[in-house]
């Protein structure tokens, strides 16, 4: 058992600290296998991963590289790097410290290989890339330790299913390496162990005093929230005081587009010229430093950003958090609210901000649930085999390789461990020739069979190719943005390809919180010149669209059960007692479903609750539905809540359209050639190796990698319907963009059983949905006013005004 020595104590004695219970007990039990720390923010949870590795490193030389630190965010390594070099230059350890992410000179990660350092700061991706060198054996040789930090983040994404497959090639070099995960949010901490351990080998869990409860509140404001939208214009007035009020702010938004409309707006009413900065991942590397360089000293009163700067960097004095929009999910809330009061024991102070009147309960939800200490969270699926097909490609540029022994590597990977021996077959026979349409093509025979038995790449030079698409993270089709100028002009950022060909010279758009003019597109970069003069259109950035957690949703249903809602302001409470007067409110065991009349159309509205993904299925498997019954649907909008659809006919009967053997059997129809496998496929497909991303002097612009991506599909489609990435895109589709999931879960939950209410107008939560984009049609410079009279006519018809 490893005890403190007296230098540590005596460095923790100089800086008036104590050292806290869980950093003691993760240092004596640090010779076990695989350790998971769940402590609250600013408790020192990153230096007790750290403090083993500090004191194993104290007394003597060690020769290589000791501790690997992974990190989800590249700006997260940086910032432990800094954080680290203060107890190691003032109690004069021999520790070398580095990071090594895709902002790392050339030269230097040349030399990190040739002399690694003594504990590395990395991302999954790049550790990935070392891996795939045929030096990788001696780089980790001396491999003691991996912490991971933000386990909780990585645990959710492809990303650390590459990482967890990277760890089991690293364990298999390095058979006595310990692994250490950190979070503060965590909600199954047994799933999270699971996901950490090296089978057959335990996990252990440490649970840090969790402190106080943060401070959570919604904002009070003096105008209302209104009907629908995302923006939450109307609160800026009430969020600038509180700017005011305190040393720095960060105000979270859903959304990087929302998050440059808000900025634009703060900053219009920011009458006293307070600094505030933005910061999203769609904004050039040189902008999102600088303002986190600004963060650090302490010279913004305010960030408006995204989840850029939702984890653990430690970003100045920064003393309250503002949520713009219903956080969608609790874990993501918590993990927001920690970045205030970045201290132990000091309770983090936020305030909620809903952009509509809907989104005023699932904020009061949210706040119950933190309050409640109950997170969410989805279940973890079987490992997906893109990932799967990349890491085996990256596994032979590194050397040849035994399949068998590759095998029983990978199922130490909880999430691969029941992978049968067939499905990691198909696997490497796609890796080895592509599959079988694509067999007689040179590019995808890229694996060979030795006579002795071992798989190599059957030409050395796909090294290369191999390497430059390591990752997990989709590049989806963005363009640059410069400003005009000498020397190529300062980088903006990005905005999608599509909103970039919709543009015309003179158009002009948002970006980094300037209002910038389109003049032309060269090289696949858009060149724009500053224009403060004219309404700006709003650019389109990549970035997930989060749909609101099973767990959120079900705790709106039970407070509809509520007679009363006195957590609820008046006029939220008013409008659900309205709702339940004229109709019904949605239950969690049935399924209501509303049609009235309204606008010479008839409208059919489906409260599933099953998030913005799911209903958006859920209306098109309807409105198919609807169409073969001759029913004449003509469109519909879908929330996280509602699908409304609206068309020529009456729906006398809804409960023929919820069978789940008639959704289901749509949802095949619709699948076959629907854009959404195309995306779906294309992402798969890149993953997998199937397309690259980057090639050496070239990089695919967005048209050529959708434009080759749809002719593989459409080939496999028609020559090869059982190719192994058909199969992983139907698989990847209905868990991500189609989320059926959930529609299965809604028609199992409600059992068949649903209320159908038929009015003779629109009802109080059904009358926000016809407000929502693409429903009502207003353009051009009146659109406000044109939008405040709808509103009025729409609440005047639902009885709410």
């Amino acid at each position: 058992m490893r005890r403190l020595p007296p230098l540590f104590q005596d460095w923790y004695s100089s800086k008036g600290w104590s050292v806290h219970p869980h950093q003691i007990a993760l240092l004596e039990r640090a010779d076990e296998a695989a350790l998971l720390l769940i402590a609250p923010t600013g408790c020192g949870k990153t230096l007790a991963g750290f403090l083993p590795t500090l004191v194993d490193l104290s007394p003597k030389s060690h020769s290589g590289l000791h501790t690997l630190y992974i990190s989800p965010l590249k700006a997260l390594a940086a910032d432990i790097r800094r954080n680290l070099s203060t107890p190691i230059s003032e109690m004069f350890l021999p520790i070398r410290v580095e990071d090594r992410t895709g902002d790392t000179p050339q030269s230097r990660k040349k030399r990190q290989r040739a002399d690694p350092p003594h504990i590395l700061l990395t991302t999954p991706e790049s550790l990935a890339l070392l891996l795939s060198y045929e030096d990788a054996p001696r780089i980790f040789s001396g491999l003691k330790r991996v912490v991971i930090d933000e386990i909780h983040a990585l645990a959710e994404s492809k990303r650390g299913d590459q990482l967890m497959l990277a760890l089991s090639r690293l364990q298999a070099l390095c058979p006595g390496m310990t692994r250490v995960g950190l979070s503060a949010t965590v909600e199954s901490p047994t799933s999270i162990a699971r996901y950490l351990a090296c089978a057959p080998k335990q996990c252990s869990i440490l649970q840090a005093d969790p402190g106080p409860d943060p401070d959570i509140q919604m904002l009070e404001t003096e105008e209302e929230p209104p009907w629908s939208g995302g923006g939450a214009k109307y609160a800026i007035p009430a969020v600038l005081r509180q700017i005011k009020q305190h040393n720095t702010t960060l105000v979270f938004h859903n959304t990087r587009a929302q998050a440059e409309i808000f900025f634009h707006n703060l900053w219009l009413a920011n009458d006293e010229a307070l600094p505030i900065g933005i910061h999203h991942g769609s904004l050039a590397r040189e902008q999102r430093e600088k303002v986190e360089a600004a963060m650090v000293r302490g010279d913004l009163r305010a960030i408006v950003c995204t989840g850029s700067l939702d984890l653990g960097i430690d970003w100045g004095d920064v003393d309250l958090v503002v949520q713009i929009g219903a956080p969608k999910n609790v874990k993501r809330l918590v993990q927001r609210i920690g970045r205030a009061n970045h201290r132990y024991n000091a309770p983090s102070k936020a305030l909620l901000v809903p952009a509509n009147r809907f989104e005023v309960v699932e904020c009061i939800a949210a706040l119950e649930a933190v309050q409640a200490h109950d997170l969410d969270g989805e279940p973890q699926g079987p490992g997906p085999r893109d990932v799967l097909c990349q890491h085996i490609l990256i596994r032979a540029a590194a050397g040849p390789f035994e399949a068998e022994r590759l095998y029983e590597e990978i199922k130490t990977v909880g999430a691969y461990s029941s992978l049968s021996r067939s499905s990691f077959e198909d696997c490497l026979n796609f890796c080895a020739t592509g599959g079988y349409a694509l067999r007689s093509y040179d590019q995808w025979q890229r694996l060979q069979k030795r006579p002795d038995g071992l798989w190599q790449l059957r030409d050395p030079r796909a090294t290369q190719r191999i390497r430059m698409n390591i990752g997990t993270i989709q590049d989806t089709d963005t363009l640059k943005v410069r400003l005009k100028g000498s020397r190529g002009g300062k980088p903006l950022g990005e905005i999608e390809e599509s909103f970039a060909a919709a543009l015309t010279p003179g158009d002009t758009f948002l970006i980094g919180g300037q209002i910038v003019r389109y003049d032309s597109l060269r090289e696949m970069v858009v060149q724009v010149t500053r224009d403060r003069g004219r309404k700006p259109k709003i650019a389109t950035f990549t970035g997930t669209k989060f749909a609101t957690s099973t767990q959120l949703s079900a705790r709106i249903l039970a407070m509809f059960r509520q007679e009363d809602w006195p957590q609820l302001p008046q006029h939220t409470a008013e409008w659900l007692k309205l709702q339940r007067k004229v109709s019904k409110l949605p239950e969690a065991n049935r399924l209501l479903v509303e049609t009235f009349p309204h606008d010479n159309r008839q409208h059919l509205c489906v409260y599933g609750f099953s998030g913005r993904n799911a209903q958006q299925t859920l209306g098109l498997l309807l409105t198919q539905r609807m169409e073969a019954e001759g029913l004449n649907p003509l469109g519909f909008v879908a929330t996280d809540y509602a699908t409304l659809i609206w068309g020529l006919d009456l729906v006398a009967n809804p409960t023929p359209l919820f069978t789940l053997k008639n959704l289901r059997g749509g949802l095949e129809n619709w699948l076959a050639g629907n854009a959404v496998m195309k995306r779906t496929f294309k992402g798969v497909a890149t993953i997998a190796g199937l397309i690259d991303r980057n090639m050496p002097g070239a990089r695919k612009s967005g048209r050529q990698a959708t434009f080759s991506s749809d002719i593989l599909y459409d080939t496999l489609r028609k020559y090869d319907p059982d190719h192994l990435m058909l199969k992983i895109t139907r698989e990847e589709a209905l868990r991500g963009l189609v989320d059926f999931r959930r529609i299965e879960e809604m028609l199992s939950r409600t059992a068949g059983q649903i209320d159908h209410v038929a009015l003779d107008r629109v009802t109080p939560l059904a009358a926000p949905l016809l407000l929502e984009i693409g429903k009502v049609p207003i353009k051009g410079a009146a659109e406000d006013r044109l939008l405040a009279e709808e509103t009025k006519a729409l609440m005047r018809e639902a009885g709410l005004t």
